[in-house]
């Protein structure tokens, strides 16, 4: 008969007389013989043709759904041992755990395979076993006829294994035959591996599930439903004293229970895990697997634990059965295994419960799902209803009872049974599991709720306390609240990524915009996960050693020592970032409604403690602190001769070192972040805003204090201004403080002066009183001025006393700024002036050694000798430049060229005409032209032409004519043509558009600027150049005409003209309206910059200041007036909410050399960066002029017009200027009593470095500037203009 699961069986006849007996189906051998198949298996074996060696896939001949196959599989593979039941031995036997075990290897990964079928369900197997059971494969030692069950209570062997100690072959008894419908595989002879066949029934379309192909078993009864008494047979009772019988029937009670718990267990799973898991309506995959995680632990760990324990029971009751001798060892075992999970699942049950109970509460979904279990455990087992809470509680309640049965057994064990040492042991082991998972509920407890709150006494039975001397127990006592701070600390370490991080970097409306996100993150937390990791690592090694020795720790020096190396470098980056974090928060608290919003919602949090959080940040500062008190109480308290004694003072003085080494980047952060406080509550008057790249890394904060300044109306009724004045290394700055709401502002006083136009006048000028005279006498102007104008004590109201507190001590500065002047501050003391006066020197001879080191450019001279003018007081009598007078005049323009055969040559042009020489030898300028007041020049090289400006009429010469290659050259004889017909060009520009080179130049009609737009004509210069030179032009008689170019167009403009600029398909002239740019091609011109509503300050701010420049940056141009500078986007409308840009000086004429523009003022050259306007260095000179701004050729290797993109880096010069060296005092005598002269220096500006692009203004989360430091961003965002014009001059 076989069993229900084997829906059919091999169809071999049976053997009527042998209801067991099977015909045995043929196998044939390669030479057609019929082979009886256990002769033909036997004969396999005995010559072991195939083993696991020779064959690398032993499993390619086997059937797995073939009970035949399986029994032959199982035979070979289950282990076997000498197994005791009823105090029997029985060698070469098996369990029937050990029979399931090696079936379930065998079917489950056919079942994956071919199956699709992925599981650990064991049922298939224990069905498997059951049929192999029913047809006698193997028999139960003792004959029973029970089921085989998954478990080790009954014991099996093989029939032939009865006489297992033969070593010859063994004749083999008949084997099952059966088909397992489940591993069957499809029937379609097509059907491989992979995708399903035609067959709607292939086992590959429809993927078998356990649940549906098994047909469940009926659950065992327990083994022991009814009382001991009952089961044993009477003759046995009765010859058994009282104590035993008692000791027997408590075993007995004991496994009873022990089954019950399991089965318990198990219905935590069947009846909320798996169908949990399958509820996915009540909440998300993830979250589910958390929340089982959270609030199931580790229960089915403890089930695993249990079911060993209780097969030691089976297996110590078949051994000794009916009497247990011995049961002590068994549960001492079980104490051992359970030390680890059972601690842990207490330790988290506290926790387990809050989190059940607030989702409970929160989710309806699921409190309608447990209600649901809860009725169904009820309908399962009428006798109680199993709610969730009972379930989770049970295994702490049942560890409990364990002692009470263990006492209970050992009262009951008669004296001399070994197994009362066993018992007490085992009693004493569960006991202490006990403490320890009350120790473990207070490690996870982490600080939060009453069992967080425990301390050490709390924790300690009295009897161990009343046991330790009072020195020892106060410094258990430290030691423990060493390790609680711990977990406190680690607490608020991980509610900085629960409270701030995660809502911060999660929010759906975010509470600080993107772009900044990460920086914030950066800045104000900065490294903390790497502290949080170090001491989650020391706090695990605490717990482990207060788990391992609990309740008296002999030492915790060791982990800390490793901590505190391990941490050093965490801190070092950690505590100098501190300052730059809370400046973050307080910055961001200042401007942002949302974040301040967001801070004082997690004030409220349950983990917050009601702090803030600067609080969270500040954190791990003290806690270093709180380690060097609590490591000094336990050095006292440690007795001599301890290894804490030598042990403890190692790691105080890491822990120092680490407060020490911090101290200089604190201080360094401390002082960044007073600059960017300043930086941040500057204010400027509208329109008047400058720059000082306060956020520059390098920028330092050299002095501040108070200073006073006396009124503006002059009397004395108006009271004195109260300054609060800051000295930066590149800005003096003087301010007026303002607090409101908490906040102080400083309102800018006065224009910030650089240190590089500052000079100290006088810091010894005699005190004044405040109330000497209503009158101000002396005060500084703020205008440009030549006298002192210092203040002076009146000659009645000097002091009589020194110690007046009434004295006023003056201090007097110079600007040298358009705006500048005199300034006349005042301190209260003189050692306060003697302070000032000390701090502005060390400022301006740092500034200038760091200027001198990091300049942009430097002057190298072309022409140190050549040029030469009369002193004022002899320039009325000074004679023309002739041989014997070498005054060349005033040197107004210059232009570098390269001859055909390669010569570096430079052409300078003055009042008595040009001189042309090689470039840095001054002693090889020559004059080549003899043209008087000389004002431009410019060179076209492509075509071999100079042209030259001088006295209002434009020439044109040949270079071969000026400096030939060679005495034979062609062009000596060549004349020069006049380019315009009378005197009245006021300049020319040259440039390239459309490919075509243009010369276009200026001359005035009444108030009108007619221009003329020329191009060389190339066949014509070179037909001339071989026509003979005739006599009258050798006398300047030319043509009235010239025809080396010709007139490519001509227009005029009503409005005066300064210059001409051009772009990429326009020109831009410079006139008193502004920008006209204007298309060539139609003559249509639009006026920038646009002066829309909105903009009428800006508008006359324009028609009072002259234009001189203008380039391009980027998608924005850079309009330059004398005074200031404003960025247009390509419609001409201001792109900056910056506004305007103001120069230190008055721009007579500007350059650029990219990426950087240059301001010629008289007094010094302004460096300026072409995309921000940052002053990046200050050039001083006496008359300094620009001569070459870098246009004026044509050969298109430099250009520095209107439409100059970021260009290559180019370290060539592109900008020439002229100063003169200041006129020699009057006393000192002159060589060869010759006329005082002055020498005009001629130079080129050179760049000293790699000329980088200066990175784009962006958001405080750009990389450029503070990833690395954490500094905000380098200067305020301006932020583009996005007005549309529907005329664009681009």
């Amino acid at each position: 008969m076989t069993h229900a699961f084997a829906d059919s069986v091999d169809d071999y006849p049976r053997d009527s007389a042998n209801s067991f007996g099977r015909s045995r189906p043929s196998i044939h051998d390669a030479a057609g013989s019929v082979l009886d198949p256990v002769d033909a298996q036997a004969e396999d074996y005995d010559e072991e043709y195939f083993t696991d060696s020779d064959d690398p896939d032993p499993d390619r001949f086997v059937n797995f759904s073939l009970l035949s196959h399986l029994a032959v599989r199982l035979r070979d593979k289950v282990p076997r041992g000498t197994h005791v039941k009823s105090s029997i031995p029985y060698p070469r036997a098996f369990t029937g755990k050990d029979i399931v075990s090696t079936i379930q290897s065998q079917i489950q990964r056919e079942l994956l395979i071919n199956h699709g079928i992925s599981t650990a369900d064991r049922r298939i197997a224990l069905q498997v076993a059951r049929s192999l059971q029913q047809q006698l494969f193997f028999y139960e030692v003792e004959w029973g006829d029970k089921p085989l069950q998954d478990g080790v209570e009954d014991v099996y062997m093989f029939l032939d294994d009865i006489e297992g100690t033969s070593e010859g072959p063994r004749e083999r008894e008949e084997l099952p035959t059966a088909v397992i419908t489940t591993l069957t595989k499809c029937y379609a002879s097509i059907c491989t591996e992979g995708e399903p066949c035609y067959s709607f029934t292939c086992p590959r379309r429809h993927p078998a599930s356990v649940v549906d192909v098994v047909t469940p078993l009926p659950e065992p009864e327990p083994a022991h439903t009814e009382d001991w008494l009952n089961t044993v047979d009477p003759a046995v009772i009765s010859s058994l004293p009282e104590s035993e019988i008692n000791r027997q029937s408590i075993i007995y009670k004991t496994i009873s229970q022990e089954e019950q718990y399991i089965q318990d267990l198990d219905t935590v799973e069947a009846l909320f895990i798996k169908p949990l898991r399958r509820a996915t309506h009540i909440m998300s995959a993830t979250r589910l697997d958390e929340f089982i995680e959270e609030v199931f632990s580790n229960i089915l760990d403890l089930r695993e634990c249990n079911k060993r324990l209780i097969e030691a029971l089976y297996v110590r009751q078949r051994e000794q059965a009916p009497i247990i001798q011995k049961i002590g060892d068994v549960f001492l075992e079980a104490a051992r295994s359970f030390r680890y999970a059972y601690p842990t699942y207490v330790g988290c049950l506290p926790l387990a419960e809050k989190r059940f109970k607030d989702e409970m509460e929160e989710n309806a979904e699921l409190r309608l799902f447990f209600e649901e279990c809860a009725r169904q455990s009820a309908r399962q087992q009428e006798s109680r209803r199993l709610d969730v809470k009972h379930l989770l509680n049970r295994p702490p309640e049942h560890l409990q009872k364990y002692p009470l049965a263990l006492e209970a057994i050992m009262k009951a064990t008669t004296d001399g049974n070994p197994d009362v040492y066993y018992l007490a042991e085992a009693i004493q082991a569960i006991k202490g599991l006990q403490g320890v998972a009350q120790l473990r509920t207070f490690q996870t407890a982490m600080g939060k709720g009453p069992t967080g709150k425990w301390e050490w006494h709390d924790l300690v039975p009295k009897d161990v306390r009343e046991g330790l001397s009072k020195t020892e127990a106060k410094r258990q006592s430290i030691i423990f609240e060493l390790i609680k701070g711990e977990m406190a600390y680690v607490k608020d370490l991980e509610s900085i990524e629960t409270m701030y991080i995660q809502p911060l970097r999660g929010a759906e409306l975010p509470i600080i915009p993107r772009e900044r996100l990460n920086s914030f993150i950066s800045d104000v937390f900065h490294n903390y996960s790497e502290i949080y990791a170090h001491h989650r690592n020391l706090l695990n090694r605490l717990h482990e050693i207060q788990r391992e020795e609990h309740p008296t720790i002999k030492s915790v020096t060791a982990p800390l020592l490793d901590a505190a190396l391990n941490f050093r470098d965490a801190y070092m980056e950690y505590i100098p970032n501190y300052p730059i974090a809370a400046y973050r928060i307080d910055d961001e608290n200042a401007n942002n409604p949302d974040f301040r919003a967001f801070v004082e919602n997690c004030v409220r949090h349950p983990d917050a403690h009601r702090l803030d959080m600067k609080n969270f940040i500040y954190r791990p500062i003290p806690r270093l602190l709180r380690y060097e008190l609590l490591l000094k109480n336990i050095l006292e308290e440690t007795p001599a001769g301890h290894e804490d004694c030598e042990a403890i003072p190692e790691v105080l003085e890491i822990i120092k070192s680490i407060g020490k080494d911090t101290e200089p980047g604190v201080q360094s952060a401390k002082q960044k972040v007073q600059l960017w406080c300043y930086n941040a509550n500057l204010v400027f008057k509208t329109g008047e805003s400058v720059d000082m790249d306060l956020l520059n890394e390098n920028r330092s904060l050299v002095h501040a204090g108070k200073l006073l300044r006396q009124p503006d109306t002059g009397f004395e009724w108006s009271g004195w201004t109260e300054l609060f004045v800051l000295l930066f290394d590149n800005y003096l700055v003087l301010t007026k403080p303002k607090e409101k709401d908490g906040y102080t502002k400083y309102h800018v006083n006065r224009r910030p002066i650089p240190l590089d136009l500052l000079n100290l006048a006088s810091f010894t000028d005699p005190p004044i009183q405040r109330s000497t005279s209503i009158l101000r006498l002396g005060l500084g102007s703020n205008k440009h001025t030549d006298d002192r104008g210092t203040p002076s004590a009146l000659g009645s109201g000097v002091p009589d006393s020194a110690g007046d507190p009434r004295l006023l001590y003056p201090c007097t500065i110079h600007y040298t700024g358009r705006l500048g002047g005199l300034y006349t501050l005042f301190t209260e003391s003189p050692q306060a002036r003697a302070e000032w006066k000390q701090k502005l020197d060390e400022a301006l001879v740092l500034r200038k050694v760091v200027q001198e080191s990091n300049k942009v450019f430097e002057m190298d001279p072309l022409s140190t000798d050549t040029f030469l003018v009369p002193t004022l007081s002899a320039s009325n009598t000074a004679p023309s430049w002739n041989h014997e007078n070498a005054f060349t005049g005033k040197v107004t323009c210059s232009v570098p060229f390269n001859t055909a055969d390669g010569r570096e040559l430079v052409a300078i042009g003055c009042a008595e005409g040009v001189w042309i020489g090689f470039r840095h030898d001054s002693k090889s300028m020559r004059r080549v032209l003899h043209l008087k007041m000389v004002t431009q020049c410019a060179m076209l090289e492509d075509f071999g032409m100079f042209l030259v400006l001088a006295d209002k009429a434009l020439f044109a010469y040949h270079i071969e004519a000026l400096v030939p290659s060679s005495p034979q050259s062609a062009h000596t004889s060549q004349t020069p043509q006049r380019v315009n017909g009378t005197r009245d060009v006021h300049f020319f520009s040259v440039g390239q558009q459309g490919g075509r080179t243009l010369v276009i130049y200026m001359k005035k009609k009444g108030l009108d600027s007619v221009f003329r737009v020329l191009e060389p004509v190339v066949e014509k210069i070179n037909e001339r150049s071989k026509a003979p030179a005739s006599f009258t032009s050798r006398f300047g008689i030319r043509p009235a005409r010239s025809e080396w170019f010709r007139l490519y167009r001509e227009f005029f403009l009503p409005s005066e003209s300064f210059d001409l600029v051009f772009l990429k398909a326009k020109i831009a002239i410079l006139c008193t309206k502004g920008f006209e740019i204007m298309d060539l091609a139609d003559f249509k011109s639009v006026t920038i910059p646009l002066r829309d509503d909105g903009h009428e300050r800006l508008a006359k701010r324009c028609e009072s200041c002259k234009p001189v420049g203008m380039f391009r940056v980027d998608n924005e141009f850079l309009l330059c007036y004398d005074e200031f500078g404003i960025y247009v986007n390509k419609h001409g409308s201001p792109s900056r909410t910056s506004g305007t840009i103001e120069w230190e000086g008055t721009a007579e004429r500007v350059a650029m050399h990219w990426p950087y523009i240059l301001l010629f003022d008289s007094r010094f050259i302004e460096v300026r960066q072409v995309s921000t306007g940052l002053l990046a260095q200050i050039i001083p000179g006496n008359e300094i002029r620009c001569i070459w701004d870098g246009r004026g050729t044509s050969s298109g290797t430099v250009s520095t017009s209107g439409e100059a993109p970021k260009q290559p880096m180019n370290l060539e010069p592109r900008v020439h200027a002229v100063t003169s060296v200041p006129e020699p005092p009057h006393g000192q005598p002159n060589q060869g009593g010759r006329m005082r002269t002055i020498a005009q220096h001629v130079f080129e500006l050179t760049p000293t470095v790699l000329l980088y692009t200066p990175g784009p203004l962006t958001s405080p989360s750009n990389s450029a500037y503070f990833p690395q430091s954490g500094s905000p961003p380098h200067s305020p965002s301006f932020i583009q203009n996005t007005l549309t014009h529907s005329t664009s001059w681009k």
